[in-house]
């Protein structure tokens, strides 16, 4: 138990570090350390499904496919190509469709549906972040400022944090038993308190935008956090799996640490279009 438990928190410190170091370090260890995770997901998520993994060349070109969107959206969203860089994803999507007619399978319907999935689940919604990572300078002109992507980062690590260490201590009403039987509603409202609170701390070192703004990011990062890690719970329930893989120790796979990200950062997107950017 107490080697699992440091094997745990020693994953954990390296994995936020590598984190933190590749959102603020570069544009380009941004773009390297989200096209490692996009891809990972995405290779994850037909692992999990069972979908081409007696096929790993299919399944790597389907897995390249969205870590391809993440690196056209990056580059456009940077200012280094136009909206041709999306030309080629578009004919990976036709040819997806195409390529059922070849593969004779008995349920082409099936294959379609967990291919685009994973492609608007685990990449669409992780591109997303390359609009929240550029932002005005001084001058007018965008710049590489993943602030809000921090943001996004630390309010679902501390929502997280919070939910389990109140559920564990005071958890009595369960929120979604069906899915979730250890999730409870004081885990939940501790979980979005003190991502509130740490909102608190973004809003004194960033005083440009007002303080109700950052509470307001660090609900919605929450709530949506929240259903997002249980939409992961019961993609896993449907297919009778515990963890998504085994590349963190102690911890699961890429996609059991990110799936309330997923839902977050769409989410947050909206947002920050709606109530920040304009």
């Amino acid at each position: 138990m107490l080697k699992n438990l440091i094997k745990r928190a020693l994953t954990g410190i390296i994995f936020v570090a590598v984190i933190i170091g590749g959102i603020c370090c570069h544009p380009y260890t941004f773009l390297l350390l989200l096209c490692g995770i996009t891809g990972f997901t995405i290779w994850e998520f037909y692992g999990i499904t069972e979908h081409y993994v007696s096929s790993p060349i299919k399944r790597l070109f389907y897995t390249l496919g969205g870590v391809y969107l993440f690196a056209a959206t990056f580059a456009y969203a940077q200012g280094i190509f136009g909206k041709m860089v999306f030309l080629p994803y578009i004919a990976f999507l036709v040819f997806i469709l195409i390529f059922e007619l070849y593969y004779k399978d008995t349920n082409p319907l099936k294959n379609w549906g967990i291919s685009f999935f994973a492609q608007a689940y685990c990449a669409g919604s992780l591109s997303l972040l390359n609009f929240l990572a550029v932002m005005p300078n001084t001058t007018g002109a965008f710049s590489h400022i993943p602030l809000f992507v921090l943001a996004i980062f630390v309010f679902i690590w501390l929502n997280d944090t919070g939910a389990y260490l109140i559920g564990s201590l005071f958890g009595r009403h369960r929120l979604f038993e069906r899915i979730s039987p250890k999730k409870s509603w004081e885990g939940f409202w501790g979980g979005c308190i003190t991502a509130i609170l740490s909102s608190l701390a973004f809003a004194w070192f960033v005083p440009e935008m007002p303080w109700y703004f950052w509470v307001g990011f660090a609900i919605v990062v929450s709530v949506f956090g929240t259903w997002g890690d249980l939409v992961e719970s019961l993609l896993k329930r449907t297919l009778a799996v515990k963890d998504s893989g085994k590349v963190l120790p102690g911890h699961g796979g890429m996609l059991d640490r990110f799936d309330s990200l997923l839902l977050a950062i769409p989410a947050a997107y909206i947002y920050i279009e709606l109530f920040i950017q304009n």
